[in-house]
């Protein structure tokens, strides 16, 4: 399959694609790669419910009366995973989603990677950014939880893209069992234009 050279095909994991109409998108990348503005565009662009992840840890939280911080967000994540394993929160996810369509934002672990594959129907993308740029968009947004000096950001990465144990996050493992890597270092016009060929040449190749 030939696809643009700023569109990336992960060749180890381009054979898990599934044989059917697509129905379950994942998203995985660093912080303020980017993966926000793809979920918007599955889903008003293509109808796709959004979910993500971290939902369930935001929940978690407010039951426990705590600040949805990003370092809140990281250590629930590992307090779920402590008590429920490293897939849980996709495991919660398949149920809510009961074989619908859907895109999936915040994906973190490779058990989730498993645990959204054995629906058959899924494929997972990493969004890729520098680090200059991420670091620009995060100050843009300003989305409350969000570090506002760039050591700590970079502090918080560091948490997230290697798991010390189970419960961790693990982005490289993660993002190493993704069937595309989406480069979005440019303009939102420039990124749409790369997901209209993305999905173009998704379902041309079911064909």
């Amino acid at each position: 399959m030939q696809v643009p050279e700023d569109i990336g095909v992960n060749e180890i994991n381009i054979h898990l694609l599934p044989y059917r109409p697509i129905m379950l998108i994942g998203l995985t990348g660093r912080n303020a790669s980017g993966k926000s503005t793809l979920v918007e565009w599955f889903n008003e662009k293509k109808g796709m419910n959004s979910y993500s992840c971290s939902d369930s840890i935001r929940a978690w939280l407010r039951d426990q009366n705590k600040e949805i911080t990003r370092d809140a967000l990281i250590e629930g994540g590992r307090e779920l995973r402590r008590q429920g394993g490293g897939g849980i929160l996709a495991e919660m996810l398949i149920e809510i989603l009961d074989g619908k369509d859907a895109v999936i934002d915040s994906i973190r672990t490779p058990a989730e990677v498993s645990v959204l594959r054995s629906r058959g129907d899924f494929f997972l993308i990493e969004v890729k950014a520098s680090e200059e740029i991420r670091w620009s968009r995060l100050q843009d947004r300003a989305r409350p939880g969000d570090p506002t000096e760039k050591n700590i950001f970079l502090e918080q990465e560091n948490k997230e893209i290697k798991a010390k144990d189970s419960a961790g996050q693990d982005l490289d493992a993660t993002a190493e069992m993704s069937d595309f890597q989406i480069f979005n270092d440019g303009s939102v016009e420039n990124l749409y234009t790369k997901l209209d060929d993305l999905w173009e040449k998704l379902h041309n190749s079911k064909n």
